[in-house]
């Protein structure tokens, strides 16, 4: 199948341009700028120029995940609708079961129902979501996820992707930020840093090489020869027969922009009633949209004509959204004689498959115009277009600055028409007033050393964490996300309540925290919830909803408020004025979901009975195969990692915490049980003595056991003391003496772990501590450590000198090897060295860093995550060492 052919078929009609056939004609992945109009088919050529290299041709060159980023929601579900349906033609759309050839689409957007893409980083996806969500995660910081799986999706966006970032003229900040990831990328893979490729594309119908000229790191980029239209290509009924004509009128307030709307509307030189197509307004705000929609809902003429109203905003739930593609943001919804006015803001600047017979829009800079006018005519033929002018200077002027609204004010002066055709032509004539037309100044900048802090998730004690948001938009524009819930006076939520995509409803955070606060003064703060409302945001230390303190309000949030507190409407989105919410109807939360959101959790771990040993055996073989299509020079310590990776749930706790019910199968090497079987909440991790160890985990003592093994057989093994007896020496520093009992020789299983170099074991270790996301670079006490009593020194439910009974592992050759009973010691949590283990573990992971850096290092810890979860899921025969246990009592 040729190139043309294959379009065909994934488009069901279209004959590609002669820029997509150039992009498809790439036979190496590479960063890429693309700057083609509007109406030309920057999604279908994108898709299917990854496909063509990735599914057809086969190329391992090329990324798996195609990361496509865009600014808007309401773009996420158009672009995801059309990329399902293009793989739904081409037969290759992954709808559960065997994934071998096939591409799950994923929405990345908040909420508890993202899908299972994190568990196939072997297979190929298409993952869409807005900016704040990708780059968040790019960030190690995902807005609306849970913290345990930031680690997992940090890794797998920043290796083996093809960042597709859409529509940048939008995207503020977040497309610096956008570029100092690639340049970091590119940094790491020049210092052999990176096993798969990563890359970025950057389109847009006004895209300016640079914008991307805002760092050295960046301005190689802009050297990149972009990919667009070249005059001699501008033929053709979307570029011959489209008459756009323009004009300007100044407008005083939003009803009198209101008026025009209604007055142009059913004018016969203009909308002539949707004679050419719907009705167009798009303004620059929010607030604007809504008084504008509810004036033209009062005007007489327009109740007269059963006139089809629509508004349209970023402040809608996904639940309220999901009919706007089907009812009216489509092409058939546009055809002529269609009597509908539709009032929008920039949600429907970029990507929105629409076209109107009139199209009226207030000012705005330049980039956002052209966006504009691209709503009108998409298909050909012609569109009335009204730019209103407020003339507003300053504050009133906002969210935009008035350099860009007189730039384009003048640009506007030369124009007649604003079809494709003229505004190219336009700008190759004018070039010297390009800089005043795409100014671009993002007002922070991410540098290397912020990445790199980044790749620690520990909370502080208090739960808090770095504050990206700068680097993913700015000013009003920084969202929290806010859900509606009943729930009974006096009490709080129950912990089992979780957000889904389709309850989330994004809301500026400094409005919210007025909303629910209070306003502040310098004189009158509001530090908490006033008194007729009630939020609440989800505590991960505690495992609970809590109550909300207006520090809690900040961009990325999640936020639970009871119904009857209102701020909702379902006919004008987020409103404070609003008395009461229906809330969305919220679905299942998953296992690996609720694991994820707390310190203290099991979830992972009901299931059929399973032993250790066979759990780690399951996980090898599972791991092993992945790294073989992934990374096949770590493939056998990947095996090494799988089995070895639960030995800490042989702790006497996370034993007791499964039920001595009269079925439970007699013994104490237990990796997973069924549900009913678990204890719950504070009864969890209870010890022979009475009390109880919270916090406690198990990834932590499994990673404690291998440098136990070392200590017992080795202690002066590379990893451990040897390259540092000397600087003791010099010190003072006498290192731990070796204990005074015969030791039996070293277990076949004992034998692998000691016969791996420093290197190999200090990521063995970090693969095994890392593999449930709540443990990585450093190791540090939870509140629940800090409140046990007795006085002994306690690390995630852990103290020094713990005893871990015996256990079972499969070695290598698939034979059950026993790890006798180890003394579990926690001297390495400190800094710096120390005479039982040499190194630190911080020092231990800064080694890896310096060796892999943190995208490699992230990416490498969530193969071995995803083997686990799906090896957790996958379970349907039963264990067979219980089976022969229950041979051996018959």
């Amino acid at each position: 199948m040729n190139y043309e052919l294959f379009f065909q078929k994934m488009t069901g009609h279209s004959q590609p341009h002669r820029w997509q056939f150039d992009l498809a004609g790439e036979a190496i992945c590479r960063n890429q700028l693309i700057r083609v109009p509007t109406g030309f088919g920057k999604t279908q050529g994108v898709l299917a120029g990854w496909l063509w290299h990735r599914q057809v041709k086969a190329k391992d060159a090329w990324p798996r995940r195609l990361v496509w980023c865009l600014p808007m929601r309401v773009l996420v579900e158009q672009t995801e609708s059309e990329t399902r349906e293009a793989l739904q033609r081409l037969g290759i759309l992954w709808e559960g079961g065997d994934h071998v050839g096939k591409i799950g689409v994923h929405q990345l957007m908040g909420g508890a129902d993202a899908g299972d893409w994190h568990l196939y980083p072997d297979e190929c996806a298409v993952l869409i979501g807005t900016q704040d969500m990708l780059l968040s995660r790019a960030l190690n910081r995902g807005y609306g996820s849970a913290r345990a799986r930031w680690p997992m999706d940090f890794g797998l966006l920043n290796q083996d992707c093809l960042w597709v970032m859409d529509e940048v003229q939008l995207m503020d900040v977040g497309l610096a930020t956008s570029g100092q990831l690639q340049s970091f990328r590119d940094e790491d893979r020049g210092k052999s840093q990176s096993t798969r490729p990563c890359f970025s594309w950057w389109m847009s119908a006004t895209l300016q090489p640079e914008w991307l000229a805002k760092s050295p790191e960046t301005k190689a980029m802009t050297l990149l020869p972009p990919t667009k239209i070249a005059p001699e290509n501008r033929r053709g009924f979307l570029w011959d027969d489209v008459h756009k004509p323009c004009v300007i009128k100044p407008v005083k307030d939003d009803k009198a922009l209101a008026n025009l709307v209604a007055a142009t509307h059913f004018d016969p030189e203009t909308g002539d009633n949707g004679a050419h197509g719907p009705t167009l307004v798009v303004v620059n705000t929010v607030e604007r949209a809504v008084q504008v929609y509810e004036a033209l809902c009062k005007d007489k003429k327009i109740k007269a004509a059963e006139t089809d109203l629509r508004l349209i905003h970023s402040r809608f739930r996904p639940a309220e959204r999901s009919v706007w593609r089907t009812d009216f943001l489509n092409r058939e919804a546009c055809a002529p004689g269609t009597n509908r006015i539709i009032v929008a803001t920039q949600v429907v600047e970029a990507g929105v498959d629409i076209s109107a017979g009139l199209l009226i829009t207030e000012l705005a800079p330049w980039p956002g115009l052209v966006q504009r006018f691209g709503r009108c005519a998409r298909w050909g033929s012609e569109a009335r277009v009204i730019v209103a002018d407020f003339q507003h200077k300053g504050k009133k002027a906002a969210p935009y600055e008035d350099e860009a609204l007189a730039a384009a004010r003048f640009a506007l002066t030369h124009l007649e028409d604003v079809s494709p055709l003229r505004l190219e032509e336009f700008e190759e004539a004018h070039p010297s007033l390009l800089p005043g037309l795409y100014p671009y100044e993002p007002r922070h900048l991410l540098l290397r050393h912020e990445l790199d802090q980044l790749f620690d998730t520990t909370p502080d004690l208090t739960g808090a964490d770095v504050d990206i948001s700068r680097f993913i938009r700015s000013g009003e524009e920084r969202d929290l996300h806010v859900f509606w819930e009943v729930v009974p006076d006096k009490s709080d939520p129950p912990p089992t309540i979780r957000p889904c995509r389709d309850a989330l409803c994004a809301v500026p955070f400094l409005k919210a925290r007025d909303w629910l606060c209070g306003t502040e003064t310098q004189t009158s703060k509001a530090p908490r919830l006033k008194n007729d409302m009630r939020a609440w945001v989800w505590d991960w230390l505690d495992g609970h909803w809590r109550r909300v303190e207006r520090r809690d309000l900040y961009p990325g949030q999640t936020v639970l408020v009871a119904a009857f507190c209102g701020g909702y409407s379902e006919q004008s989105g987020w409103d404070p004025a609003s008395k009461k919410v229906r809330p969305v109807l919220l679905s299942a939360v998953g296992l690996d979901e609720q694991a994820d959101s707390a310190q203290d959790d099991e979830s992972l771990s009901v299931n059929q009975w399973r032993t250790i040993a066979t759990h780690g055996r399951e996980v090898a073989a599972l791991v092993r195969t992945m790294a073989e299509r992934l990374i096949p020079e770590f493939a056998s310590l990947y095996d090494l990692s799988g089995r070895v990776h639960d030995p800490g749930k042989g702790f006497i706790g996370f034993q007791g915490s499964i039920k001595a019910m009269a079925d439970r199968p007699e013994r104490n090497d237990l990796a997973k049980a069924p549900g009913q079987y678990w204890e719950k909440g504070k009864r969890l991790y209870p010890m022979p003595d009475g009390t109880r160890r919270p916090g406690f985990r198990h990834e932590l003592a499994s990673a404690l056991v291998l440098f136990a093994v070392l200590e017992r057989h080795a202690p002066d093994h590379p990893a451990m003391l040897g390259p540092w007896r000397e600087i003791f020496a010099r010190i003072g520093m006498k290192p731990l003496p070796a204990p005074e009992k015969t030791i039996a020789p070293p277990t076949t299983l004992e034998q692998e772990i000691i016969g791996l170099n420093v290197e190999q074991f200090n990521l063995l270790a970090f693969l095994v501590c890392a593999h449930h996301g709540k443990l990585g670079m450093t190791w540090h006490a939870c509140p629940a450590d800090q409140e046990a009593a007795g006085g002994k020194s306690r690390l995630r439910g852990l103290c020094d000198g713990d005893d871990l009974p015996a256990i079972q592992l499969f070695d290598a050759e698939e034979k059950l090897s026993e790890v006798p009973s180890l003394c579990l010691h926690l001297d390495s949590a400190a800094a710096g060295l120390n005479p039982r283990t040499g190194q630190g573990w911080t020092e231990r992971v800064l080694d890896l860093l310096e060796k892999h850096g943190p995208f490699k290092l992230a990416w490498l810890a969530a193969i071995l995550r995803a083997a686990d979860q799906r090896a957790s899921r996958d379970i349907v025969t039963p264990d067979p060492l219980l089976m022969i246990s229950r041979e051996v009592a018959r």
